[in-house]
């Protein structure tokens, strides 16, 4: 786990960030070692269950910060920088209504015939779409998604302070760069989910990412470039 304590500058905002996303590793080893994989699935880590409501909400909050650098950032650093950074807090909007079938799940709403036709799920959503004989939620919201995720959770830091070019793209696309302590999140979040073996297991695993990303938006390592600070 990753000790809240470790950076002394962590605000209160990490400080409940990452509270929650060890909170959310212990329950899911309680869970795996305790045997309770069934109110693990049907509970814990269900479809519209606290795990994902949580995810959708902290991806609809990440937007929100992103509008506001948005904002903030059109006076400062010039157009470009804030339209960029208001398409990412479109992304994060997306993912957010996504995430949840955009509510009609939660009003108990039929889907249309085109999504009761060609969604895996038969849900109105993108992600489980089926075109052809592909489906979506396995080539462009599966493994494809989750090496960028990696990529940019990982590998981005590293390079950032150590490469030039890397740190001038980075800045100039507006990318708010993870620090240390969201990396090693990561780590210790992969590294558990890969150990348990249960059902729904990857939704813990997508809410911690949407904590780390929340956290990221809020207190990036160049927030000089990408917020209003």
């Amino acid at each position: 786990m990753v000790r809240l304590n470790a950076p002394s500058r962590l605000s209160v905002a990490d400080s409940f960030l990452f509270g929650m996303a060890n909170a959310t590793l212990l329950f899911t080893v309680i869970y795996y070692v305790t045997g309770l994989h069934e109110p693990f699935r049907l509970g814990f880590a269900t479809e519209d269950g606290p795990v994902e409501w949580g995810t959708a909400i902290c991806l609809f909050l990440s937007s929100l910060v992103l509008f506001r650098n948005a904002f903030a950032l059109w006076g400062r650093r010039g157009v470009t920088a804030a339209l960029l950074t208001g398409f990412y807090g479109l992304l994060f909007f997306f993912a957010s209504g996504e995430e949840i079938s955009w509510g009609f799940r939660l009003f108990h709403r039929q889907a249309s015939e085109f999504f009761l036709q060609h969604n895996a799920q038969q849900e109105t959503n993108l992600h489980n779409l089926v075109v052809g004989d592909v489906k979506l939620v396995k080539t462009v919201f599966g493994s494809g998604l989750t090496v960028m995720i990696m990529l940019y959770l990982l590998v981005l830091p590293l390079v950032y302070t150590r490469l030039d070019a890397v740190r001038r793209i980075a800045d100039a696309l507006a990318v708010p760069v993870p620090e240390s302590r969201h990396m090693l999140m990561t780590v210790a979040a992969t590294l558990v989910i890969l150990s348990v073996q249960m059902m729904t297991k990857w939704e813990p695993y997508e809410f911690i990412f949407s904590l780390m990303a929340l956290s990221i938006f809020l207190n990036p390592r160049n927030a000089d470039q990408v917020t209003n600070r």
